[in-house]
């Protein structure tokens, strides 16, 4: 990034075929990590008694608005969870400068000066009050947990803390962060009072685990005392009904110390092990990459999101087609593609951090929805639909806001608002992921280049359309003879459907025509 502060990241599960002696080390540890468990294996088409869940990711969404979308959007529609912006108190910019031109970017919430409860998205009963909303309304909340790092910059919080970049009154002091030559071996800039240098090598685990990220004071979480702060902070957001956690700069604690914190983890209310989802970015070596992290927790797929951009890529820079695009390749994806065990990871077309930097899609590309659709129909991974604000050529810009920096309530009706999660086919896809269960993919068919359809099993189908223009194929749908609503276009009420509908003859072939950057899909529940 061209700011101090950190790229925030993401999410996460337990790898199943782990060897015996690493999971040893884990249980000897204490570790109280977890994944969203699937029930047995039923047969190959009938579905499991649940499907993996469907996450949304509210990026920056206060806490009001966050219980509004859960009681009227999420928990209707079939999510299982949401994850949340990080809710401690955060450094707040008073001025421009230090590589941003805007007052409180959006990235302030990633640098903590306190643990209390007091963030840009609302007060601590307004947390709590939405924590006890959404699970009224069946939908568990993942907090985006910051304890890596405190802050980079600031003297002030949101509330009203005042602090310096190793002393934070009442929690830290210079001795509980790296330093060098203690632990960190790159020294800091001439001149500087900092107590360690910022990481040089990215590939040097020594520097990623104990120097300073892009400038941030990094914590010393080989402390006794720093693990017990901060497994204190999470337990008391357990404590508030919360079910997991998704663990920001994760690649920068280290398996060891993250170990050692999530063996101090309490249960959550429900009586499980809380969810960890580790944000640890691919393309790093040895025990640096995402695979030496699956024992800690699920890893957040970015993989998986570069895989997606690179089959859908018919953008170039947000304004032109160029039809260069190949979702005929995901044929061939997930673990058979290379990518990790489906359990390990927790996958997503794009998060806060790709989005801005240009590693995956965004909400601009015009396939943005038939990714995300696409997410939903194929099975791997957990799927997690992300839905932000909208944003211009600077990247650091704040969410909607007030004049002091608090945001404001989210409009989807506004243009300053991405709905994703909203969005009719987004969420006629979130039903047809939840009624097909774990079914295989079957009957796939593809033109080599923008046109795809597979069945999963003989309980649903999906096609998807890449191309500029509209195209009629005439395709094997896996299921039963019948007209069936298209759940991407309607909904199905009292056997009637208020879009579009597919009939299926009884060699089980249906002829369909997909829009523009577009989809067709279905299952047997949406029979008429």
């Amino acid at each position: 990034m061209n700011t101090p502060a950190p790229p925030p990241k993401p999410f996460w599960r337990r790898r199943r075929a782990r060897a015996a002696v690493a999971a040893a080390a884990v249980l000897a540890a204490g570790a109280l990590t977890t994944s969203l468990v699937l029930p047995a294996t039923a047969s190959p088409d009938r579905p499991r008694s649940s499907a993996t869940p469907v996450l949304a990711n509210l990026f920056e969404w206060n806490w009001p608005s966050v219980a509004k979308e859960c009681t009227t959007q999420l928990g209707p529609a079939g999510y299982k969870g949401v994850q949340v912006a990080p809710p401690q108190d955060s450094t707040k910019r008073t001025a421009t400068g230090n590589g941003a031109d805007v007052l409180h970017p959006w990235w302030e919430v990633y640098q903590p000066a306190d643990y209390a409860l007091t963030s840009r998205m609302g007060t601590e009963s307004q947390f709590k009050a939405m924590v006890k909303t959404c699970r009224a309304a069946g939908v568990k909340v993942y907090v985006d947990a910051v304890i890596n790092h405190m802050t980079g910059q600031g003297t002030t919080s949101y509330g009203g803390a005042t602090f310096t970049k190793y002393s934070y009154p009442g929690i830290y002091g210079p001795s509980d962060f790296h330093s060098y030559p203690g632990n960190c071996p790159v020294p800091p800039a001439a001149g500087s009072s900092d107590r360690e240098g910022s990481i040089r090598d990215f590939n040097d685990y020594r520097q990623v685990f104990d120097c300073e990220l892009v400038g941030l004071s990094d914590l010393n979480t080989g402390s006794s005392k720093v693990r017990n702060t901060l497994a204190a902070y999470l337990n008391k957001l357990l404590s508030y009904g919360v079910s997991g956690f998704r663990v920001d700069a994760a690649k920068h604690i280290g398996q060891t110390d993250l170990t050692a914190i999530e063996s101090r983890l309490h249960r959550t209310v429900d009586g499980t092990r809380p969810y960890v989802a580790l944000e640890v970015g691919a393309g790093s070596p040895g025990r640096l990459s995402a695979a030496a992290f699956t024992g800690q927790g699920q890893v957040l797929g970015f993989d998986y999101a570069s895989a997606l951009q690179s089959a859908f890529q018919s953008y170039d820079d947000g304004t032109r087609p160029r039809n260069d695009g190949d979702v005929g390749s995901l044929k061939v994806f997930g673990e058979a593609s290379g990518l990790l065990p489906s359990a390990d990871e927790l996958v997503f077309v794009q998060n806060h951090d790709t989005e801005r930097n240009g590693s995956t899609l965004n909400y601009k590309a015009p396939n943005n929805l038939i990714a995300t659709q696409f997410m939903l129909a194929y099975p791997y991974g957990t799927p997690q639909v992300y839905a932000g604000f909208t944003f211009g050529s600077d990247t650091n810009q704040s969410p909607p806001s007030n004049a002091d920096g608090f945001i404001t309530d989210t409009d989807c009706s506004s243009t300053a608002w991405n709905c994703t999660d909203r969005q009719l086919g987004v969420k006629g896809m979130v039903g047809f992921h939840n009624r097909v269960g774990q079914a295989p993919v079957r009957n796939w068919t593809d033109d080599g280049v923008n046109f795809a359809a597979f069945s999963r099993g003989n309980l649903g189908f999906f096609a998807m359309n890449n191309e500029t223009t509209s195209v009629t194929r005439t395709v094997r749908t896996g299921l039963p003879a019948g007209r069936y609503c298209d759940v991407i276009h309607g909904v199905t009420h009292r056997g009637t459907c208020s879009g579009p509908t597919v009939r299926v003859n009884g060699r089980g072939l249906a002829t369909i025509t997909v829009g523009s950057y577009d989809a067709v899909a279905f299952t047997r529940s949406d029979r008429l």
